[in-house]
């Protein structure tokens, strides 16, 4: 079956959105869309929206598709099966007991953020007011599980062999501070002295004074051994590069045009794929364009994806910043402070800007965990971190989705706050490179 028809008495850039995700991205179908109930007869199979056919797989409609801008949708939880589902409707006519088109739009979308809510310490949408977090699945890629689920009941219903999509394991690293102690300057170097000896902190004095001696490696320059088990592991990594141009609280990295960290940077980009991690304070067009224009000249590369520092994605305001900055994709959809799935996925989509109503060209890659959140938020031991990790990955590898993680330099260093770390992170990559073909390892 290369293309399906669909059914919907409506059309809208919502519906056509969803519509290209779900199909065509996911499914790998083409379809055709018609509001003509002349052309359905004849045909076999189709999908009908909001109508019953005898010869359908009916999907019924609860209005949102059909709205314009910020008005309230209400996103009632039911079951479908096993499974968590939104916008619930208690109708036995229908294939399917909920709407799953409004459904998954509402978690592309991020709809809910588009509502007023209390921001967290950062200025950030709390995962906790999130409707996926209110029910308990927001650990639980529930928009792959719903697409994995509708492609077996779309074979059944047609008679039609659907193809599943391959999982992927993308890594990615975030590099906030490429060094501990080298290369700090006299100032920010007296400074780490005089704080630890308030503290009293003899280990650290210690540490600091081998490592600017050269008698010890930095703990936090992990950068040689990442490239040899991405060597390894044939795999193409991700590097976001905080290029910070002034220090503060919240950015604490190396200047960009410093001798060493221009060096770390070109090191970079031979092992992998360089984006900006704009500054924590980087919340206007000029701010973001000054970064990259900076991390391009070192880089020697057009600079395209990016991640937010802190996690800070503001939607929509952060979205367009980056297309105005001529940032093509972002791998900033997850939560800083809790692991899971902020929009129900771990396949990428299109950002969708819901008070423009328009499909933009900025292309969004969620990520489920990150080693800081899993280490200082909630306070696991490398071996739980990784159970969870891997239970996630469990589902997106049954669900054919996509795998990406955060880590940084510092945690696969030999810091000993990170203990354990790099070994249990070596392990997971191995595990993956022994299951998977490296075309999946990407």
């Amino acid at each position: 079956m290369d293309t399906i028809v669909v059914y919907s008495a409506r059309a809208s850039n919502r519906l056509k959105y969803v519509l290209d995700w779900l199909i065509r991205e996911r499914l790998q179908l083409e379809y055709t869309l018609t509001d003509n109930t002349d052309n359905l007869s004849g045909l076999p199979f189709f999908i009908s929206y909001g109508k019953v056919f005898s010869n359908s797989l009916s999907i019924p409609d609860t209005g949102i598709l059909w709205s314009t801008g910020k008005e309230p949708a209400d996103p009632q939880a039911g079951k479908w099966n096993e499974l968590l589902a939104l916008f619930d409707v208690q109708s036995a006519d229908h294939t399917l007991p909920f709407d799953l088109l409004s459904a998954v739009f509402f978690l592309l979308s991020r709809y809910e953020e588009y509502y007023s809510y209390k921001p967290d310490k950062h200025n950030r949408y709390p995962a906790t007011q999130s409707v996926l977090y209110k029910n308990g699945w927001l650990a639980r890629p529930v928009v792959d599980e719903w697409v994995c689920a509708f492609r077996k009941l779309l074979q059944e219903k047609s008679g039609y062999p659907i193809t599943t999509t391959p999982f992927l394991y993308r890594p990615t690293y975030d590099i906030d501070m490429a060094y501990s102690h080298l290369h700090k300057g006299a100032g920010r170097i007296v400074g780490a002295y005089m704080r630890a000896l308030l503290k009293g902190d003899v280990r650290q004095i210690s540490e600091r004074t081998q490592v600017l001696k050269n008698k010890q490696k930095d703990p936090f320059d992990s950068f040689r051994w990442l490239r040899q088990l991405h060597r390894e592991y044939d795999c193409k990594p991700l590097y976001f590069v905080l290029s910070a141009l002034r220090t503060t609280p919240f950015d604490k990295n190396i200047h960009p045009e410093h001798p060493a960290m221009m060096r770390v940077i070109r090191n970079l980009v031979k092992d992998g794929i360089i984006g900006i991690h704009p500054s924590y304070y980087a919340d206007s067009e000029e701010k973001i364009s000054k970064e990259i224009k900076v991390l391009s000249h070192v880089s020697g590369k057009a600079i395209s994806i990016s991640r937010q520092h802190y996690i800070k994605m503001h939607i929509p305001h952060t979205c367009r910043l980056l297309i105005s900055n001529g940032i093509h994709e972002d791998y900033s959809m997850g939560y800083g402070t809790h692991l899971g799935f902020r929009a129900g996925t771990g396949s990428s989509f299109l950002w969708y800007d819901l008070e423009h109503e328009t499909i933009t060209s900025l292309r969004i890659h969620p990520f489920c965990f990150m080693d800081s959140t899993a280490h200082y938020e909630n306070r696991l031991p490398p071996q739980e971190a990784f159970e969870k990790l891997n239970t996630m990955t469990k589902v997106l590898e049954k669900t054919g989705s996509t795998l990406t993680t955060i880590f940084h330099n510092f945690s696969l260093g030999t810091s000993s706050e990170w203990r354990g770390w790099r070994q249990a992170y070596e392990q997971f990559m191995h595990e993956k490179s022994m299951q998977h073909t490296t075309e999946s390892l990407i």
